[in-house]
């Protein structure tokens, strides 16, 4: 497993991210895992060498923050072994502050986290969407006092406008608080809008950038078929998926499969692997319920595709609305 920069900042990571959604409360969703079965998983990503782990207070409504640090826990010797994220902004009740990302509900938010967490501090911190209704100043100035606590060690945003980022980047630096350090956002083969206005924003801030979703759901590794056929327990419970992507992203798709066939790869492999080829992008956030999803992501991080396969795979690519900001 290779280790690079988050961003422009000093702190290392590997190259591949396990999404930790996949991992609390299948009541929640019915593909998450349960501890029991997201052990030998997890348990596997630290022994191939990844040290980068992505979750969020929404995720089974706490449980997964709670197995995350559970797992890690028992399966680091030191916390400063690997680099644990989480986000803030989702309900976390019912209450109208239990929810965006006001003052008051990040500083609690924060300590919440932590408590499920069983640990001191996170070393990113992320809001997980846009608050229309919060000044951003006061956003920023509340994940800086975060900061400064010692609870966090670096911030980052997720899915928004570019305009927005730029704002709370501004926001930050005008009044001397923390920027933030890291994008997360919807990109993929079949996905590639953040490429008009976000990545180029994000290179030329020095921002990492840890995409969501670098399968398309599944998508990209084929776990669903033109006219609607559904071949995975998740594919047939995502009703997001049909938000974010239509049948034109099939001939992304079967681009992925060529190349993935005349490499002898998995097809996760190779939509990874144009994900890892992509400048800006420091380590795709990866989700895997079965040992054969890690292990096509590993593959990846080893997978150099050629000029004429990147081309391939791109040029079928079809324009979308903008979708993942909410």
């Amino acid at each position: 497993m290779d280790y690079v920069r988050l961003g422009s900042t000093g702190l290392k990571v590997s190259r591949i991210c396990l999404g930790m959604m996949t991992y609390g409360d299948p009541s929640w969703r019915t593909w998450v895992l349960d501890p029991g079965a997201a052990e030998p998983i997890v348990r596997s990503a630290v022994q191939a060498g990844i040290t980068f782990f992505d979750t969020a207070d929404m995720y089974s409504r706490g449980v997964s923050e709670e197995v995350t640090g559970r797992l890690l826990g028992d399966l680091f010797a030191d916390r400063d072994d690997y680099v644990l994220a989480t986000k803030v902004f989702n309900p976390m009740g019912d209450g109208p502050n239990d929810r965006g990302l006001s003052r008051k509900h990040v500083l609690s938010a924060i300590d919440a986290s932590l408590h499920r967490l069983g640990t001191d501090h996170v070393d990113l911190y992320q809001i997980h969407r846009w608050d229309p209704e919060t000044p951003i100043e006061e956003t920023m100035e509340a994940l800086h006092d975060v900061v400064h606590a010692g609870k966090a060690r670096y911030i980052g945003a997720s899915s928004m406008r570019a305009w927005q980022f730029a704002k709370a980047q501004h926001a930050a630096r005008e009044n001397g608080w923390t920027p933030f350090a890291t994008m997360q956002n919807h990109y993929n083969l079949v996905y590639r809008e953040e490429e008009r206005e976000m990545l180029p924003l994000c290179r030329d801030l020095g921002v990492g950038v840890i995409p969501w979703s670098p399968l398309a759901r599944g998508l990209l590794a084929g776990n669903r078929s033109r006219g609607g056929e559904r071949h995975t327990p998740r594919a047939n419970a995502d009703e997001f998926s049909d938000v974010l992507y239509s049948e034109d992203d099939f001939d992304v798709v079967d681009r992925v499969r060529e190349v993935a066939a005349g490499r002898g790869a998995a097809m996760a492999s190779v939509a990874l692997a144009w994900l890892l080829s992509r400048p800006e992008v420091t380590a795709p956030i990866v989700g895997a319920s079965k040992p054969h999803h890690l292990d096509d992501a590993i593959a990846a991080a080893d997978l150099v595709l050629s000029d004429d396969e990147i081309s391939r795979l791109e040029e079928s690519y079809q324009p979308h609305p903008v979708r993942g900001h909410t």
